[in-house]
């Protein structure tokens, strides 16, 4: 497939800039329903529909930096299956973990949350946005994969802080993140700790660029 009708699906602008060149891509700004809004206006002529950026830890055994590809995705919507082709060759290539991702219309921040989610799915990461990408992908008849690296752990908080930290365009919210830490000053190390990791996922996932590439074009 070219890369230049791959569609990919993001949640944050430095996502999108780690993604090979050529590629279209969909920031969601971490609203799942704007995200839908945005894939319906998404063009014709499209090969395959890509996930892309980092999740959140459901199983124990991850850590932060570690890659995900999806065999199945699951969330409020129903379910839907990766193209197992591309995937297997993605995972390859990666190194990732193939499993079950979760979708949420929500972060899911505690780690007893996380732990619900992951007894009721299965999945290994949860994220906001490759629900609503598979949807499109089924809507679409098109082949579908997601690539996923860990940041926070299934042990690890995310503070409320974290949650309000996208612009609509997939840029930081600074003010919003200020006036949430004004409300709860003590969230401040957690949320420092939620950057650090989210800088290694991000590594994690620029590392895996030319794998990506090499899987788009098999």
């Amino acid at each position: 497939m070219p890369l230049s009708s791959i569609l990919a699906v993001v949640g944050m602008r430095s996502e999108a800039a780690l993604l090979p060149k050529g590629m279209p891509v969909i920031v969601s700004g971490g609203d799942p329903a704007l995200l839908r809004d945005r894939l319906r206006r998404a063009p014709a002529g499209l090969t395959g529909v890509l996930s892309f950026g980092i999740a959140g830890g459901l199983d124990p055994t991850l850590t932060c930096g570690d890659l995900v590809v999806a065999t199945k995705v699951r969330g409020p919507g129903g379910a839907y299956a990766a193209d197992l082709a591309w995937s297997a060759e993605l995972a390859r290539l990666c190194g990732a973990r193939l499993g079950m991702v979760a979708g949420a219309p929500a972060v899911v921040g505690e780690p007893a949350r996380k732990r619900a989610l992951r007894n009721a799915t299965g999945a290994l990461v949860v994220d906001l946005e490759t629900e609503a990408a598979a949807a499109f992908a089924a809507s679409r008849r098109l082949p579908f994969a997601a690539l996923r690296a860990v940041a926070d752990t299934a042990e690890e908080v995310l503070p409320r802080a974290a949650a309000v930290g996208l612009r609509p365009d997939g840029r930081p919210a600074a003010g919003r993140v200020a006036l949430a830490l004004l409300r709860q000053p003590r969230e401040l190390p957690a949320l420092l700790t939620v950057a650090r990791r989210s800088r290694v996922a991000l590594q994690a996932l620029g590392g895996a660029r030319e794998a990506l590439r090499q899987a788009c074009a098999a």
